[in-house]
């Protein structure tokens, strides 16, 4: 695509994104498979993560996304390339996108709730040290709003004190509003794409490389400001949906209602809509908690405390939730799981993704642990390593457990290759992600395994409850008040 009606300095041909994550890589696979004139380096200094996207088996990418594999297959080795080279990548680039992690602070002030920022200031000072002539810099991750004055700061100090007349900076947001598990569709046909500037032409530079495959009309132009406040508002609004409908859950099941006939009835309202209303034991995933608390931390300290705690509801729900699930399972298997085998049907936090990242897996399992489960965990694509690696490796050692605590205080958990096996022996199975393997599962012979009374948890709703053929077997199904 040439692009006619810009100045020669922002007439782009190579790119580079530092950070080759979960919004990083497929972003620039799709870039670069609609825009084969760009060349484009995805760059991480995590060695391991960048083998692995060079990988010449594209089932090993670091990251499972339905679609992935055959965006980077038709590109990788052609015009878009993975490597650990950061200077030399920035160096070469007309453009460069910033999109490493951003998470919540652990320590020092906001610890809990701030947005922990060294990566980008890092990205920032190396952007300034290396880039040549003029830069365009785009924000990528989630930032809180005003991250990009910062960005201009570093970008224009550390030029300064190379007293470098040569570089020049352009700072943009380009926020990303792509659902895991959807993501390659997403980037294919978005709803919207958001940039956000100050310098016209700069803005228009970017929305040229989308417009090769998306209309000019989906391509909203704002401030900075109003951009990097939109990405946090989108997130904190569809987290809101979900803390909404799973507290209506918990009254559906007390009242005798149908969780999925109120989601039905409300969605069909066009001024509701139907997404984000599927009950379920609580939103996970690296952004929704993240970006509430960071949405807390900015109203806190603007004054805004009604706003702050208004917010800081939807997470108490989401984790009342989690809490509620784990008490569910404990007082029907009679206030006691000591020594008892329960299975664990899916640890991601969504279908088709491997993250794990603040899945309700995670907590709603170590609850069960601490009350002394043996949990046989299931996920079709999450490693034991990583399962292992979320709950600490302090249940999955069975000596150290014996040591520490003594047996019958202690749980711990084994992970299963095989879905059948998770029902062996098992006064219970949970189902906490809705894979598609466990919507068509054997019931009537899986659960003859299964020790009586034994109870199936639904947490999903992925059940046909009337193809649900189990003498043996008991069923809950979340927010289901209905008595059959």
């Amino acid at each position: 695509m040439v692009q006619e009606d810009y100045p020669r300095r922002f007439m782009i041909k190579n790119i580079c994104c530092i950070g080759a994550g979960y919004v990083g890589g497929p972003t620039m696979s799709v870039i670069a498979d609609r825009c084969p004139h760009l060349n484009i380096n995805v760059v991480d200094l995590n060695k391991k993560r960048i083998e692995a996207w060079n990988s010449k088996d594209l089932t090993k990418l670091p990251i499972f996304e339905p679609g992935l594999d055959e965006v980077v297959g038709n590109t990788r080795g052609k015009n878009l390339f993975f490597s650990t080279n950061v200077g030399e990548s920035i160096k070469k680039a007309d453009m460069v996108f910033i999109s490493v992690n951003t998470p919540t602070k652990s320590r020092g002030i906001g610890s809990g709730e701030a947005s922990d920022l060294r990566w980008v200031e890092s990205c920032a000072r190396d952007v300034a040290k290396y880039a040549e002539g003029h830069t365009i810099v785009i924000e990528k991750s989630t930032l809180p709003v005003k991250t990009a004055a910062t960005i201009k700061s570093i970008l224009n100090s550390v030029k300064n004190s190379f007293k470098d007349t040569e570089k020049s900076f352009a700072v943009l947001s380009n926020p990303e509003f792509l659902a895991e598990g959807t993501a390659i569709s997403d980037l294919e046909n978005p709803d919207r794409v958001l940039i956000g500037g100050e310098d016209q032409d700069a803005i228009e530079a970017l929305a040229n490389i989308y417009k090769s495959w998306i209309v000019d009309e989906k391509i909203i132009r704002t401030n900075l400001w109003s951009s990097e406040l939109s990405k946090l508002a989108a997130n904190a609004f569809l987290a809101q949906r979900v803390s909404s409908i799973n507290s209506l859950s918990a009254f559906c099941e007390e009242t005798g209602a149908n969780i999925d006939e109120v989601s039905k009835a409300i969605g069909l309202d066009k001024r509701i809509g139907d997404k984000f209303l599927k009950a379920g034991p609580g939103f996970g995933g690296s952004c929704f908690k993240k970006d509430i608390l960071n949405l807390v931390y900015l109203s806190r300290s603007l004054g805004l405390d009604e706003v702050a705690d208004y917010w800081e509801s939807v997470l108490q729900i989401n984790n009342w939730q989690q809490k509620r699930i784990y008490k569910k399972i404990v007082s029907t298997l009679f206030g006691n799981i000591s020594n008892k085998q329960i299975g664990i049907l899916g640890f991601a936090f969504k279908s088709n993704t491997n993250d794990f990242r603040e899945s309700p897996a995670i907590s709603i399992c170590r609850d069960l642990l601490e009350e002394g489960a043996i949990l046989k965990i299931h996920d079709p694509k999450v490693e034991a390593k990583d399962i292992e690696k979320a709950l600490e490796n302090e249940f999955s050692d069975i000596d150290n457990c014996n040591n520490k605590k003594g047996r019958d205080q202690c749980g711990y958990f084994v992970v299963e290759k095989e879905i059948e096996k998770t029902f062996y022996d098992s006064h219970a199975v949970v189902i906490l992600t809705e894979w598609e393997e466990y919507k068509i599962i054997d019931w009537e012979n899986f659960t003859k395994n299964m020790i009586a009374p034994s109870w199936i948890f639904d947490t999903r709703n992925v059940i046909d409850q009337s193809d649900f053929k189990s003498n043996n077997c008991n069923i809950w199904k979340i927010g289901n008040g209905i008595k059959n």
